[in-house]
Formats: C-alpha cells, structure tokens, sequence
C-alpha cells in the first residue's frame, strides 16, 4: 500500500463485473503490447476507487481464460496464506479462512470478488503482506534501509510524511519506510516463488507498491521480466507515468479531504507546533 492520509498502517477498497466465461478483456491492445510478456505482472490500485478493483478482476479472468495466469498474489492477506488446495468451486467462507482475511482493513465484498474470480479458475491466491507479527521487528531493522538506492528510499521517506498529511513524528519516519521496504521485499518473495515459466504472476496492491523506482520491482530477482500498470483516478501526474509500463486512467474520485478526517483522529499530534 502507499502510505495515505488514513490511520497508520490501514488501508482501503472496491470490485468488477465479467461474465465467468470470459469478461470483456481488461487491457486494450496498446496495454497489451505494454505489458505482456512478463514473468510477473504488477497492478497497482487506489484503494479508495472502486474501478480499480474491477479491472483487477476483469484481468485475473481475461489472464485465467487464457491459460496464463499462474497465480495472484494479494496485499490484502498475510504472506503463508494461501488457497492452494481448495477446490474451484470452494465456497467464499472458506476462502477466507485459508487467506486469513481481515475484513476490517479489507472489505470482502470489494476484494472477493477479485480472489474468488482466481479460486473459480483453479488458480491459486497467495498472501503476499508481511504478517503482522513481523512489523515490529522490520521497524527496528536498519539493515533495511540499504535495500533502496538512497534517493529512492529519501523518496518513499518523503511520501510517508506526506501520505500522514505531516502528522507523525519526524523519529517515525524511518520505522515506518522500513516496513514499507519489508512489505515489498515480502510481495517479491511470494511473486517469484509462485513463477511458472510461460505463465504470469499477477500482483494486486497498492500503487506505492509497484512503482518500478520503489517498490516490488527494486526487489524482484534479476532474471524475471517484470511489467508495472498503474491504475489513476483521474489525469496521471507524470511522475506516476515514470514509475509504469501503463497507467489504467480511470473516472476522477468525489472530492475529500482526508488530512482533515487524520487530524480529527489524532488531534493531539495535529495539534503539536
């Protein structure tokens, strides 16, 4: 997930339609020459725009359909969950259950129909998130921080303060870029144990986690094609378009002030000099 103006370390939402056949292909012929081949395929969504999810799962059928779809992996559960073994025709209760699901930070009802669209085509979803009981240890972890280049990781330091509207303490920062760092070195690890020549990985999370310059890919062996789509509510800024091999515009989202609801949430640091 990039780190956005909500409660720390929470995220957010959405989901598609699509015949079970075969949905309406996902990609255009332009975004399809973009991005494949690729030995993994990363998409990368706003949480908060419900579109996202739905090209999300429009492309796990149109890859799934073809026979090309390898696995999907999935910021919304812990790595070591998994549905490998659960029958395609397994219900969404046990689904789940073998993903660990929390429906507090993730809504079933806009990511199930992502996971379920893999389950249904007997490909298996696998959690890619660092497990909760590790973000303590990954905060304290300074052997993380050579695991960015240092611009970049001065780039993703820059966003966290930026993403918690500048309410978090300057002593946080670095603890919470390393968790950052330990997210997509995990998203990595799970997308190439899951690789299957001929086939492709598909990787659903948050767009701070794809971009090329920062994310999974920075962390993804050296001998797997990698291929980043961006989904952007509304115009792309170019920095968004630097970071991808496609950007996925889609309808801009209602007008919010997320600073606003952060600092209500934690008005003793919005109120702090």
């Amino acid at each position: 997930m990039w780190i956005r103006p909500l409660p720390l370390l929470l995220c957010t939402v959405a989901l598609l339609t699509g015949c079970a056949v075969l949905a309406p292909a996902p990609l255009s012929a332009p975004a399809r020459q973009a991005l494949l081949p690729a030995d993994v395929l990363l998409l990368g969504e706003q949480h908060d725009a419900g579109q996202h999810q739905q090209w999300e799962r429009a492309t796990v059928q149109w890859l799934a359909h073809r026979g090309q779809l390898a696995a999907l992996v999935m910021e919304m559960a812990e790595a070591g969950r998994s549905t490998q073994g659960l029958a395609p025709g397994a219900s969404e209760a046990a689904v789940q259950s073998a993903l660990g699901w929390s429906d507090a930070a993730w809504p079933w009802a806009a990511y199930g129909p992502v996971a379920m669209a893999a389950v249904r085509a007997g490909v298996p979803v696998l959690g890619g998130n660092l497990p909760r009981q590790a973000l303590k240890a990954a905060m304290a972890d300074a052997a993380l921080d050579a695991q960015l280049p240092a611009a970049a990781r001065a780039r993703q330091l820059e966003a966290v303060r930026d993403g918690h509207c500048g309410l978090l303490p300057e002593e946080m920062l670095p603890g919470m870029v390393r968790v950052q760092i330990a997210r997509d070195l995990q998203l990595a690890r799970t997308a190439a144990a899951a690789h299957r020549p001929g086939q492709v990985v598909l990787v659903v999370a948050g767009f701070g986690h794809v971009q090329r310059g920062l994310g999974v890919p920075q962390h993804l062996p050296g001998d797997l094609v990698s291929k980043v789509a961006i989904a952007q509510a509304g115009k792309a800024p170019k920095a968004i378009k630097n970071e991808a091999d496609w950007v996925e515009e889609t309808a801009p989202l209602p007008t919010h002030d997320a600073c606003a609801d952060l600092r209500r949430q934690w008005p003793a640091q919005a109120a702090k000099p």
